[in-house]
């Protein structure tokens, strides 16, 4: 695509904090703009019955999906994940690299495309379907509106909406249309801070999830591979990320089947867009998970087996 090169280059996959399935491997990719981001894949033992390519959210990395990784090869599916542009260990956007940006919300989709290149010289196991969380899900969302080639899809915690604190909400709407005047557009949001959220937040009181391993997983991760963390966003990104969830809500589901799955106390991305999302997905259904907060992969062992169980039950139904 667009000169992009066409063989994979290897990369680093830290196995040992990923915590995933034996054998995985991580490649370099170029996108048709010529970053280098870097895409990750598990298999399973025996034959597989398909691929989940699976969309992080914002400040996530390859790693971070081993546990998740593990639980779709338990149950027969390989996995291919991704550093998005401007995390992990993905070309970064700007000089301060612990800083959240992007240039324009829809340059994702530049990775995207590199991400099925990569699955389509990988021959990665067919059929393929979606599971996107937080950022990811929007991604995502608009990948399977414009044709993306998988037979379902899941969401968790979908970035469809923005839960904007109290404190910045005044001003997020005039922050976003003066910044490029005024030059701000690489500022740090206010209210966020350059360190990563599990890096400078106890476990008591976080809005990612309830189990405390799974929080402890990902401080250990981060403390043991400092590279891989990403603070807070820029207003550019959030000005961005506000058009495109404007954007999504105004088009039709796609023709796929789909199961979103929301945390009882999510408290991150706007929970009545979801809602409204999925009241009007032909064919879609909204699973609220009881008890669960933003991260419902990275739950108590009840939440996670319940979720992935339902996933690949879907993947399962159009996997044929």
């Amino acid at each position: 695509m667009d000169g992009a090169p066409m063989d994979p280059q290897p990369a680093p996959l830290f196995a040992d904090i990923a915590q995933g399935p034996a054998g995985g491997a991580a490649h370099w990719v170029q996108t048709s703009d010529g970053l280098r981001i870097r895409a990750g894949h598990w298999r399973p033992e025996g034959e597989a019955k398909g691929t989940v390519l699976l969309f992080p959210g914002r400040t996530e990395y390859i790693e971070k999906y081993g546990p998740a990784a593990g639980e779709f090869a338990s149950r027969g599916f390989a996995t291919l994940t991704v550093d998005w542009r401007g995390q992990g260990l993905a070309d970064r956007m700007l000089e301060e690299r612990r800083l959240g940006h992007v240039g324009e919300f829809t340059d994702f989709q530049k990775d995207v495309e590199a991400l099925i290149r990569l699955a389509e010289q990988l021959e990665l196991p067919r059929p393929w379907f979606l599971t996107g969380h937080s950022m990811g899900g929007a991604i995502g969302l608009r990948a399977a509106m414009q044709g993306l080639d998988v037979k379902a899809c899941c969401f968790t915690g979908p970035m469809w909406g923005i839960q904007i604190p109290a404190l910045l909400r005044p001003f997020a709407s005039f922050l976003g249309s003066i910044a490029p005047y005024l030059r701000l557009d690489e500022m740090l949001l206010p209210t966020t801070a350059l360190e990563q959220y599990v890096q400078i937040t106890p476990f008591e009181g976080n809005t990612l999830t309830t189990d405390a391993e799974m929080y402890m997983m990902m401080h250990a991760q981060l403390a043991a591979q400092p590279d891989l963390a990403l603070g807070g966003p820029t207003i550019q990104w959030l000005r961005v990320s506000l058009q495109e969830c404007a954007w999504l809500a105004e088009q039709p589901s796609p023709a796929l089947p789909c199961i979103t799955f929301l945390g009882s106390d999510e408290q991150i991305v706007n929970s009545d867009a979801i809602r409204e999302r999925m009241n009007r997905w032909p064919g879609g259904e909204l699973d609220v998970v009881k008890g669960g907060q933003h991260e419902v992969m990275m739950e108590t062992p009840e939440i996670r087996a319940h979720v992935f169980s339902r996933m690949c039950s879907l993947f399962e139904q159009h996997s044929g």
